[in-house]
């Protein structure tokens, strides 16, 4: 793959602050130093996971939104590779594949968003469409659990179509997001990864946990009422109104996701205070983040996790990197 740049063992070695009397994850994770055929190359891997980056705000950019998604992956992998080797980590359980880099067509971001210049990055995020799915869809037939970090959430269109041509099927998704991205098929962008892979068929029931009531219209409310296979829940009916309980709604998602393979999204713009395409000071906790990936990540049909949408600063990056680092990690340990 063209667009893939492999995690080296001289990459790692440089991210790495080794401390005497420590192991770090980074020193025990598996690495690929050369790739010839993605399912081939992980198949007799003895790991479970495979963690990938897509270092992009493409998709963003395509939806009018705010830029610097691609530098989540780089900001994790500098945490990541930096907690501690123990029972609780298991880094041996894990392979770092490396990230999807696009470093020519991401020079659209820095033009004006005219309705030309979208028009073509919605062509570009096609593209990246295609290199997710390839990605996504080679790791699980292998046997293996993909980890998504980074870029914007059109992404989860090459999640969920890979997981279903995995599958052979049909997937669910659980979707902790402050938006439906079920928008119009418009053209591709990070607000319809769900709306076209629905239309599409591949994906089947969907919940949408924590929407934003301000930013949610009414034709969508109408479409989403419309549509059985999709249920939600509202932020404001959770956290401010404490008309719906937290627990009874994890509950309620599982029970409309848990019959069939299902992947796990998450939208950092539902995380207060997390810099992002679309960042909210009032939202989940991080910590409710963190319940909300263990209690999803525990049952058998768990496929894979994405984490998206974050948007690090230089002044922000290491919250940002602590917090997918801790998602990851929640994922793991609850799958274990």
């Amino acid at each position: 793959m063209q667009n893939l740049v492999l995690l080296t063992s001289k990459d790692r070695d440089t991210l790495l602050k080794l401390r005497k009397g420590e192991s770090k994850f980074g020193e025990l994770v598996q690495l690929i130093s050369n790739l010839t055929n993605i399912y081939d190359d992980i198949v007799n891997l003895d790991v479970d996971y495979v963690i990938f980056g897509v270092s992009e705000d493409i998709g963003v950019y395509a939806n009018y939104g705010q830029t610097g998604t691609y530098k989540a992956w780089e900001t994790t992998l500098k945490v990541l590779l930096n907690i501690q080797n123990n029972n609780f980590t298991n880094p041996k359980r894990v392979l770092i594949l490396g990230h999807l880099e696009y470093p020519e067509a991401r020079e659209i971001v820095n033009l004006k968003p005219s309705k030309k210049n979208i028009t073509k990055a919605r062509a570009l995020v096609e593209d990246i469409d295609k290199d997710v799915t390839h990605l996504v869809s080679s790791i699980v037939k292998a046997g293996k659990t993909p980890i998504i970090i980074g870029g914007g959430h059109n992404n989860a269109y090459g999640n969920i179509k890979g997981l279903a041509l995995a599958t052979n099927d049909k997937v669910n998704v659980i979707n902790f997001d402050a938006h439906t991205d079920f928008r119009a098929e418009e053209g591709r962008h990070s607000g319809n990864g769900f709306s076209y892979t629905y239309a599409e068929g591949f994906l089947k029931n969907y919940f949408i946990f924590g929407l934003h009531e301000n930013y949610t219209s009414d034709k969508l409310y109408k479409t989403l009422n419309k549509v059985k296979a999709i249920k939600y829940n509202t932020y404001e009916s959770l956290d401010i109104r404490n008309e719906l309980d937290y627990n009874a709604e994890l509950e309620r998602g599982l029970t409309h996701i848990s019959p069939k393979p299902y992947g796990i999204e998450i939208d950092c713009d539902a995380i207060e205070n997390i810099p992002s395409s679309a960042a909210t000071p009032c939202g989940f906790s991080t910590k409710q983040a963190r319940q909300f990936v263990n209690y999803f990540a525990k049952h058998e049909n768990a496929s894979y996790l994405h984490i998206c949408e974050a948007a690090p600063t230089k002044k922000t990056e290491i919250k940002v990197g602590k917090l997918i680092t801790y998602l990851i990690t929640d994922f793991i340990r609850a799958k274990a």
